[in-house]
This record gives C-alpha cells, structure tokens and sequence, in this order.
C-alpha cells in the first residue's frame, strides 16, 4: 500500500502533465482518499523570470473499480495487469491571464483567490505599481487571456521494473481553439526505504505538442505582436520541454505523508524560441502535509 501512496503523490509538483497514480488494489466497494495541505513556489508562467508563493491544496481518491481523481485529474484504471496502467483521462487546464497563469496543482480546486498579482518587473528595479514601465517588463501584458479548458484522453504506465515505472499521458482539447493536443512521456524510479519510513522518486521526461498547443502559449498573434511590441510569431509542433524531478515522501505515521519535491523544466524548440520566454529553465518546488482517510 505505501507503494500506492506514493506513486499517487508523486506528481503533486508537476504542473503540465495529467498524473496519474498508479492501480491501488482494494475490497470492491471501498475507496482511498487523501487530503491535505501545503505549500508551492512555482515560475509565474512557462518560460517567466519570476516566481511566485501559492498554496497547494491536495486531493487523490481511487475506488476500488478503478475510478481516480488526482488534483485536477479523473481518469480510470482499465487494466487488471499489474504490470501494465492505461485508460481514459479528463483534466482542466490552467487559465493565463497577465497576471500568469492559475495554479491549482495536487487539487481540484484552484487557488486563484489568492492568486498573487505579480507584474514579472525583477524586484529592486526601482519600477513601482503605475509605473508605465511596470507595464513594458510584463510581457503578457496586451497578450489575449487564455481560458481554461477540459481536455481529454487517455494514459499507458508500463512497469519495467518493480521500481521502474514508463508513463505517458496524451490529452487533446487544450488551447485558444480546443485542438492544442500534448504527449507527455517520463520515467519514474521509485527508492523505497532509504532510510524507514522515507521514499525518493526521481523522474525525467518530455513533452510533444503539436502546432496549435504551442501557439497557443508561445505564439503571438499579429494582434497580439502589435499591442505587446513583440512582434508575430507562429511556432510549430515539436518536443516543447524537457524535465527532471525529484520528490521525498516521509510516512510520519499510518495515516500521514509529507510530499515534497522539486521540478527543473527546460523548454527547447520553437517554444523555447518564442519572445514570451524570458527564461528558458524554470524550477518549481513544493511541500504539503497530506491525510489517509
């Protein structure tokens, strides 16, 4: 069961992929949930200077008939292989507006009424609110928002090793015009009982996206260009990152889990070309204090 458990909160930190915890046999009729609490810093939008401090609540249930919901995730395990995970997924993406984009990562709620206005100016600049300059460093300013969106598809896990996990997630639906689709594909290595009661998972992975997923967060219309000073841009399909993870989960006690970990994501190809990308490597970290009920 701890294997479960932390396979299930292994993607608290991951804020572009649809996670998916791995297959928890159970009673038929019953059902494992987990709630808590904590804590993300997390790059004000894919390819920002700036990050910002949010909260990060955290939901996963799994029924015992293989229904899941996994932060802003719902899919279902169809296959009895315990070697092998796949079916269908639905996941919400995230809103950008000029402010960055919302965050409701590890629940199913966002946490966008505490979202922080931050205006992407680099602190002691010496540029304050109203400032016309304030306006000229936030490069989504003058952007069109970018609503969020229900997408849809499917997810294979295939275990190459007790310890060594396959995934891929491909979701379709995201976007301006709801045809942005995304493959997301890593490896996850589980270390079980480093030391008792500890766990570390270490990851590595890329996306695929095609032409209308990229535009969509990278590209700039010819409106847009004019309004932002940043001119048209139009990227292509292609590999739009590349990432490395790592998570450390303490079993405290039956019922308790501290899950925190790190994320360094690195945009490459046309989106790391786009003139929205002001960094193109961003870290994310997070911690949250989770219950078994």
């Amino acid at each position: 069961m701890q294997k479960y458990l932390y396979l299930a909160l292994a993607g608290v930190c991951g804020t572009a992929a649809a996670q998916t915890p791995a297959t928890n046999p159970m009673p038929d009729g019953s059902r494992d949930m987990y709630i808590g609490v904590g804590v993300q810093n997390v790059p004000r939008f894919d390819g920002a200077r700036d990050n910002r401090t949010l909260p990060l609540p955290v939901l996963q249930v799994q029924w015992s008939n293989g229904i899941f919901i996994a932060g802003t995730t719902v899919g279902m395990h169809l296959s009895q292989n315990p070697s092998l995970e796949y079916g269908p997924l639905l996941a919400m993406s995230p809103r950008r507006d000029q402010d960055g984009l919302s965050q409701g990562v590890g629940s199913m709620g966002e946490a966008s009424n505490m979202h922080a206005n931050i205006t992407g100016v680099n602190p002691g600049g010496g540029i304050v609110p109203g400032d016309d300059r304030a306006a000229r460093a936030n490069k989504l300013q003058g952007m069109d928002v970018i609503g969020r969106r229900l997408v849809f598809g499917g997810f294979l896990n295939y275990y190459l090793t007790p310890k060594l996990r396959l995934t891929n997630s491909l979701t379709y639906g995201g976007g301006k015009d709801h045809n942005g689709a995304r493959l997301h594909t890593s490896l996850q290595y589980i270390l079980e009982d480093v030391v008792p009661h500890h766990t570390v998972i270490l990851s590595a992975g890329a996306s695929v996206v095609n032409r209308a997923n990229n535009q969509t967060w990278f590209g700039l219309t010819k409106e847009e260009g004019e309004r932002t000073g940043l001119g048209y841009y139009r990227p292509g399909g292609g590999v739009q990152d590349v990432r490395l993870g790592a998570r450390w989960n303490w079993a405290l006690a039956p019922s308790w889990i501290l899950t925190s970990g790190v994320q360094v994501n690195r945009l490459v190809g046309d989106a790391k070309a786009s003139p929205l990308v002001e960094r193109a490597t961003n870290v994310s970290v997070s911690t949250a204090l989770a219950y078994r009920f």
